[in-house]
Parts: C-alpha cells; structure tokens; sequence
C-alpha cells in the first residue's frame, strides 16, 4: 500500500519515492498514453466539435467501447478465462463464474458486470466527454493554451488522478448514506467476488456521477485533453481496484503489484477505503483507511462499534 505511512512526521524519503512512483507507474503513466492517442487519432478538429453531430459523437463512443473492450478484455482473458496464474495472489478462491447468483442478470455475475460496464457506464461517459468538448469548442469556457501556460497545464496533468480521487471520494461517502446505497450504490456492491468487468457495473446514478469528475475541467480553467484524460481515468482506472489479484503474472518469473488491495477491502468491509486506489490520503485524513493489518483492523472495529452504539442512542 503505497501510501500506508507515508503522510507523517518526520517525512520517510524512502516511502515518498515510493508512492511518487506509485501514483504514475503503471497506471496513470498508461492513461496519459491513452488520452495522448485518442487527442491525436479519435478526435476530431474543434471546428468539428462546435456543431453537435451523430457523425463524431459516434465515433467517440465506438472508440470508446473498443478501447474499454480490448482493455478489459486483456485482464478479464488472461486472468479469469486462461487462469494464467490459477487462484494465486487471488483474494477470493473462486472465479465469479463458479458462483452464479439470482442478484445478477441471467444470474450470471460476468454477463451482467459487463452489460452494466459497456452498454451503461461507458455511454454515460461518452455523453459527458462530449459535452464537456462540445462546451469548450463552442466558447462556453476559455481554453487555457499550451503555448501560454504550458507549465500550468502540465501541473493539471499531474494532479488529475488526485482530482479523481477527491470527486470519487466525495460522491463515494454520499453513496454510501443508505437511501442512497440501498437504491443506487447496492448495484456495484453486488459484486464481492470482483472482476474486471466489476469495474464499472453500476447504476446510471452512479455512472453519472463517477464521470462527472471530467466536468472539473470546465470548472478549473484548463484545457479539453485535460477532460478527456480525466475520463479516461475514469473509464480505463476503474478496473485497477477491481482486478480481482494482489499481484500480476506478466511472464515467467515477473509479477506486478496490480494496486488492488484497498478497493477490495472496502467491497469486503463496506465502510472503509472511500478513496480509489490508496495513493491519496483521504481515508487516513477521514479516518477510514484500512490496510489489512492486524492494527488496522482493531481500529475498524473500534470505528464500527462507535457508530453501532452512536445508532443504538438514537434510535
């Protein structure tokens, strides 16, 4: 967990260059390869964009579903259908398909993460981006220029991920108020066994407002690949707390740290780890971050039992 101990006093440089590392390597590293690919090759020129048309919007979410598909689909093979490396570093001994459930479509956990992932959250988010590059194109907001403010944009490029986390924290907690999670949030959490298709199974409540992080981009003065790198962090990042394995078989002899562990926590344990991935420190400041060890869970517990007996005073 990188960022387990690294917010204290005095600060630890060994810790800090780890969580540097982790919060670009590998996955935010891949995300700004994607953005750079979609800005050159998937969108079109900002003339395009002024005038809202089926033709580009379109091709948008085609390329989107492809991208996302052949994404996902690398994991969900490799992993859950090959089995590459079996049920090692797996959290849970079995395979979804092994668990059929009435909670699911067809009772099928894959075939209704993935109609829930492709066919809702990925449109969703497709409406969004469009919008948000239809409102810069037609002047509704000024576009910071890299030309003027090329380090100011590169700034933006680098808290991206941390204006994720924020957004998904904040509208994470707010699911979490049970209305909300009963209606809404319980979609998602119907998948405890996770994934790659659990990634983004959700209520279009919920896709909604997990995308709606992009629209930051129209609020912060900036730039539209800002926007467009900010859902795909969305869209592409949501798979890495829902991968399903501590760790990645890559070859023979070669593994990678799949920065799963927090988001498993919480679709274990419900109220702790709001925060993504663990690389920001929301849930330490909150005090909802839970690591697994032996510490950590006495002070989920001790958490747990103050808001049983705080419940219990009021009811």
């Amino acid at each position: 967990m990188e960022s387990a101990g690294l917010w204290t006093w005095p600060p630890n440089p060994s810790r800090i260059g780890s969580w540097i590392k982790g919060y670009f390597w590998p996955w935010n590293i891949l995300f700004i390869a994607l953005t750079a690919i979609w800005w050159k090759f998937v969108l079109p020129d900002i003339d395009t964009m002024r005038t809202l048309g089926w033709d580009w919007t379109l091709e948008l979410l085609a390329a989107n579903w492809i991208g996302i598909f052949l994404f996902y689909s690398v994991f969900e093979l490799r992993y859950y259908v090959m089995r590459v490396q079996g049920q090692r570093f797996k959290y849970n001994g079995k395979f979804p398909s092994e668990q059929p459930s009435d909670v699911f479509w067809f009772k099928s956990q894959n075939i209704d993460n993935f109609i829930r992932s492709f066919f809702v959250s990925v449109p969703i988010g497709t409406v969004i981006e469009v919008f948000i590059l239809w409102t810069y194109a037609r002047g509704a907001v000024p576009i910071v220029q890299w030309n003027e403010h090329s380090i100011y944009l590169i700034v933006m490029f680098l808290i991206a991920p941390a204006i994720h986390e924020v957004h998904f924290y904040v509208i994470h907690r707010a699911m979490h108020w049970p209305p909300f999670y009963r209606f809404v949030h319980s979609v998602h959490h119907n998948s405890t066994n996770l994934s790659p298709w659990s990634s983004m199974s959700m209520h279009p409540v919920e896709s909604t407002l997990y995308f709606a992080v992009a629209l930051w981009a129209l609020v912060i003065p900036s730039h539209p690949i800002v926007a467009v790198y900010l859902v795909n962090i969305a869209g592409f990042g949501a798979i890495v707390g829902h991968i399903g394995f501590d760790r990645l078989r890559v070859s023979d002899g070669a593994s990678m740290n799949s920065h799963a562990y927090a988001h498993y926590l919480h679709h274990k344990f419900f109220e702790v780890n709001y925060s993504d991935n663990g690389t920001f420190p929301l849930d330490q400041i909150f005090g909802t971050w839970y690591d697994g060890s032996p510490e950590g869970e006495r002070l989920m517990r001790e958490r747990f039992e103050k808001k049983k007996r705080r419940l219990n005073a009021t009811s």
